[in-house]
């Protein structure tokens, strides 16, 4: 589990840099559910993404010499463009790998940060595969989008600025789950500094990579398919860090639907007025799936991310 002491330092170390997003009460889900629900709005984090914690804590904690020296990742869109925003604060070159299907606006995000975008492969396991090349070929410090403690550590960021904006401890906390990363950070501050919260890791169906390792108690190849939940889409690198931070914090893991994802997309448009990208819908679709059981109780979603296409909004929304 990671330290709390690192992720309190690392909050202190990021905050000129990225935003202390508001945690708002939504009236609408909580008279639905009957709980007090709160959204983390990440979605108005720098970059439109919970991202930039991580990537920022990573570029922060290596040496000059290995700033001087660039840095290199890979991503389908929200770490690069963390990656991106953090290197160009910091004066700090970078290359990105992203697959061959990735989001044009995320790409031209990456680029319009300063940094350069580079596509390959068919998923992000190929990209990350491909960026640790150039990065060992140039001697250049490789950034992942989650297998790195720095980053998961960044990502935890967020529990530390929760604990401070709740009055109480919170029941349960809902998160989206890809790499691993967001829950890894986050669920090892709360385990050890609110207890009694519950961790749900929430997946698409149609790519569940972590979920399926989970189950299987190992990192096993999952085959995934195209989702609008494209920020936790990909597989579970070999030997990541962040399998067993989720073994460690993961109370309960849940799968849901492209329709449920498409529906809460346009839900949160109608009742926040508010845009979020389809992870962020993923969160709000597992706490819908199990509302009934906090009757009551005090939850709060993660809203990681906003990042979304017009052309992907137009097919939700119509």
């Amino acid at each position: 589990m990671l330290s709390v002491r690192a992720i309190q330092n690392a909050e202190v170390a990021i905050r000129p840099h990225v935003r202390e997003t508001p945690l708002i009460c939504s009236q609408a889900m909580s008279a639905a559910h009957e709980a007090t629900v709160l959204l983390k709005l990440e979605s108005l984090q720098v970059t439109g993404s919970f991202k930039a914690r991580g990537a920022m804590n990573k570029l922060l904690r290596i040496s000059d010499a290995e700033r001087a020296r660039g840095v290199v990742s890979a991503s389908s869109g929200n770490h690069g463009a963390a990656v991106a925003y953090g290197a160009s604060k910091l004066g700090v070159d970078a290359m990105l790998f992203v697959p061959e299907h990735a989001s044009a606006m995320k790409v031209d995000a990456i680029r319009n940060y300063g940094a350069r975008a580079i596509r390959f492969g068919d998923d992000c396991v190929e990209a990350e595969s491909r960026a640790r090349r150039e990065a060992l070929e140039h001697d250049k410090c490789y950034i992942s989008p989650y297998n790195d403690e720095d980053v998961a550590i960044g990502q935890g960021s967020i529990a530390v600025e929760l604990e401070r904006q709740v009055d109480e401890p919170l029941d349960a906390i809902f998160v989206a789950l890809g790499g691993g990363g967001l829950i890894g950070g986050i669920g090892s501050y709360f385990k050890q500094t609110m207890p009694t919260c519950k961790i749900v890791a929430c997946s698409p169906a149609q790519s569940p990579a972590m979920h399926e390792c989970l189950q299987a108690g190992r990192i096993i190849d999952v085959p995934c398919h195209e989702t609008l939940s494209d920020g936790t889409a990909g597989g579970v690198e070999a030997g990541s860090i962040t399998f067993e931070l989720c073994r460690e914090v993961v109370d309960e893991s849940l799968l849901v639907s492209e329709d449920e994802i498409r529906e809460h997309m346009r839900r949160f448009l109608q009742t926040e007025h508010q845009l979020i990208e389809g992870a962020a819908a993923v969160a709000l679709a597992g706490w819908t799936r199990v509302a009934s059981d906090y009757r009551g109780q005090r939850v709060a979603v993660v809203i990681c991310g906003a990042n979304i296409s017009l052309d992907t909004l137009a097919a939700v929304v119509m």
